[in-house]
């Protein structure tokens, strides 16, 4: 029997004193968007992720411009995609216990560390002058390995840094960070590889992890509970896995994140290829159009946080969300103007905020704390299980047909997914009113 940490749920008192100190601080009009980061640990994680993905973001588009130099392949930006998401898909379900039976901070530091150490191996090994597309494909696979722990820990995380009452705002902020940093840093590598090369905005992400560790270091946390763990590895995957089966609202937006993200938005994988061979506008040309998506989720996650959060609200911005997202790529794949592309790219950014942070924030919702972990590794697995397949025929397609045939394959997938949707949203909204009762 080993001893272990729980995160203990928020007390009613706690949550009335967290109410008053909102409106204590100022917290309120137009300030309620953010008012999670009235909590000084969450503040001190939004500075630090900012600034580490905003690195994150300059290394990926780095390293599928380092791709596509080195092969002139399509089909190679698919296989290194796949070789990043494989390793999720394998221990995505044994990291998700993991993640609720060890202390999630010191889980996410080491995972930031390792990370770290990666990029700048890559960086020494372009900066050499010895990168071969093999070694690329090995690091991303490394790096599959160490976000299917890292990634369902940041987002089992965030309770503990807001608690429950919070929680959907901290969700949609956190993603907030996430596609500000995408808007950000692919705009910043675009500009940055014509200046310092691909080996330098490497080097600069290895930097930035800093930021992050330094943030959760400097975290007051309060000291968890303890409790006994004695049951099979495989045993507490399957309570994770018997719980989505039988609470079906969590089963079908999970299925509903599989095919979207799996399919509609591998389009990805091929932008480089539009930017240069399309678009005509260069490795500038790709960051500008990286960036432009995250510029559509970021203003997207603001309107998000300004609306109600009400049970209707919530799965309108699912509706929206795939919707919007499946119509924009079929829009991406037909542009032949970099105008009209980079207005697309804002479009999916917003459908895909508003598909995918309220699918996180329903799920947390209808979650106990001592199942986060793993049906938050299972969420991870949604979105990075199919990718594999999703990105390997996309990248075939464009090989062997045409990048914007594949484009429209993606947007295919997503449209079916919001069909599918229209008929899962009474399914849903009975969960909303009484989660016990939406298990048939």
């Amino acid at each position: 029997m080993i001893a272990i940490d729980t995160v203990p749920e928020i007390e009613a008192a706690e949550a009335d004193e967290a109410a008053s100190d909102l409106s204590d601080r100022g917290w309120t009009g137009r300030l309620t968007a953010f008012r999670s980061l009235r909590h000084r640990n969450f503040r001190l994680f939004f500075g630090g992720q900012l600034i580490s993905l905003i690195g994150t973001w300059m290394q990926s588009v780095a390293q599928a411009w380092l791709v596509l130099k080195l092969t002139n392949s399509s089909l190679m930006l698919g296989v290194v995609s796949f070789a990043s998401y494989m390793p999720i898909v394998l221990v995505a379900l044994f990291a998700g216990v993991v993640v609720d039976h060890v202390d999630r901070r010191r889980l996410i530091i080491g995972a930031q560390v390792l990370l770290m150490i990666s990029a700048f191996i890559l960086a020494g090994l372009t900066w050499a002058g010895a990168a071969r597309v093999e070694y690329v494909i090995i690091l991303a696979a490394l790096n599959g390995l160490v976000s299917s722990f890292d990634m369902p820990g940041r987002q089992a995380f965030v309770v503990e840094m807001v608690g429950r009452e919070d929680l959907p705002n901290a969700i949609a902020i956190n993603s907030m960070i996430f596609n500000g940093a995408r808007m950000v840093g692919p705009a910043v590598a675009g500009l940055s590889i014509a200046v310092i090369g691909v080996t330098g905005c490497f080097f600069l992400n290895g930097l930035s992890f800093i930021a992050v560790i330094w943030s959760l270091l400097q975290m007051d946390l309060p000291r968890r509970e303890r409790r006994q763990f004695g049951a099979t590895m495989m045993r507490q995957v399957r309570l994770g896995l018997s719980y989505v089966w039988r609470h079906r609202p969590t089963l079908w937006l999970l299925i509903l994140v599989a095919i979207n993200m799996g399919f509609g938005m591998q389009y990805t994988v091929l932008i480089p290829m539009f930017a240069r061979d399309l678009l005509h506008s260069g490795v500038r040309g790709y960051g500008f159009l990286m960036a432009a998506q995250g510029l559509g989720a970021v203003a997207s996650a603001v309107v998000m946080n300004s609306r109600s959060s009400a049970p209707k609200a919530l799965r309108q911005n699912l509706v929206f969300g795939i919707f919007c997202m499946a119509i924009s790529v079929a829009a991406f794949g037909f542009s032949r103007w970099m105008a009209l592309s980079l207005i697309a790219q804002m479009f999916i950014g917003a459908g895909l905020m508003n598909h995918m942070v309220t699918t996180n924030t329903l799920l947390q919702l209808f979650v106990s704390d001592e199942l986060r972990g793993r049906v938050m590794s299972i969420y991870t697995l949604s979105f990075i299980g199919t990718a594999p397949v999703g990105s390997l025929a996309v990248g075939f397609i464009g090989e062997h047909f045409n990048p914007r045939s594949a484009v429209y394959f993606c947007a295919i997938f997503s449209l079916l997914c919001g069909f599918l949707l229209l008929t899962k949203l009474k399914l849903i909204a009975s969960a909303q009113e009484e989660p016990e009762l939406a298990n048939a």
